[in-house]
């Protein structure tokens, strides 16, 4: 969740890591039977960003569910290459906090965990180790 910056924060995602934004939808678009609050009305209630064949989805918070920060939680990429997963890791934490620099591991050849400024912890692997 996201503490009403979930559309430009998913308008991000979607240039940092390519994909489509295919669905930015409000609380206010929401049907009769699911009123919102008005003070709600302008938050993303449903953000739906495809990459390749899988789903990022995301919301703001609202005033029924207050926002508390993002905990527990990471997300985690896995690129083919090094030089995808460096891009894409140096993107995501810029404005952010590198927790863990981008090297090797024993099951990949670079592998680095950030959070982002916007608050989204994320652990970027590329180039797999054969097993």
């Amino acid at each position: 969740m996201f503490d009403g910056d979930c559309a430009e924060v998913m308008r991000l995602y979607e240039r940092i890591l390519g994909g489509k934004l295919d669905a930015l939808i409000t609380y206010g678009e929401s049907p009769p039977e699911m009123p919102c609050e008005p003070q709600d009305r302008d938050l993303i209630m449903h953000a739906r960003l495809r990459l390749d064949d899988q789903l990022l989805m995301a919301s703001d918070s609202n005033s029924q569910c207050p926002y508390e920060g993002k905990k527990g939680f990471s997300l985690s990429l896995v690129y083919p290459t090094v030089s995808d997963a460096q891009r894409i890791f140096n993107a995501l934490a810029e404005g952010g906090q590198v927790t863990m620099p981008l090297q090797k591991t024993f099951w990949a050849e670079i592998f680095g965990v950030l959070v982002d400024r916007h608050g989204t912890a994320w652990m970027i692997s590329g180039g797999q180790m054969n097993s």
